[in-house]
């Protein structure tokens, strides 16, 4: 074990963990926050995405002792009130069913609206391929993510 300062969604933390612990596991098993989901366990499905400086990574895959001095957001820290643009899209598009890779979609959209502000069909194809929906509701988050990028 080892202290480890991490800033996480605007606050800097000290978790005692091994180094090699997978942020996924700091985020939910010490810091109890919980909207990180874990999915796969092998940075397949999206699940688990948080953005490490403005960019999405997966979190399962990322041992704490990687991330340095860079910022952590999670879906908790993306908007206090939960009223991020993302968020109040996926609300106007009824997009979540079961609601489980939910948080790590609108991560990974949130990291593209941050790089393209007014993404294509084919930029968001292209950037939300790697998260999965079991409920396949794949044109409702290209929707939100376009209704999204025009508030």
């Amino acid at each position: 074990m080892s202290s480890t300062k991490l800033n996480i969604n605007k606050k800097t933390v000290t978790v005692e963990v091994d180094p090699a612990t997978p942020l996924l596991w700091v985020l939910r098993d010490h810091l109890d926050l919980v909207g990180t989901k874990y999915g796969c366990g092998v940075a397949s499905c999206g699940a688990c995405t948080v953005l490490l400086d403005e960019t999405a990574v997966r979190s399962c895959s990322m041992p704490i002792s990687a991330i340095g001095d860079k910022a952590i957001t999670t879906i908790e820290g993306l908007s206090e009130k939960g009223d991020h643009p993302l968020q109040q899209a996926w609300e106007e598009h009824d997009v979540p069913q079961c609601g489980y890779c939910q948080a790590g979609q609108i991560m990974n959209a949130a990291a593209l609206l941050k790089s393209k502000p007014n993404p294509s069909d084919a930029d968001i194809d292209a950037a939300m391929a790697g998260n999965l929906c079991r409920c396949g509701t794949y044109l409702r988050i290209k929707a939100a993510i376009k209704t999204a990028a025009n508030h």
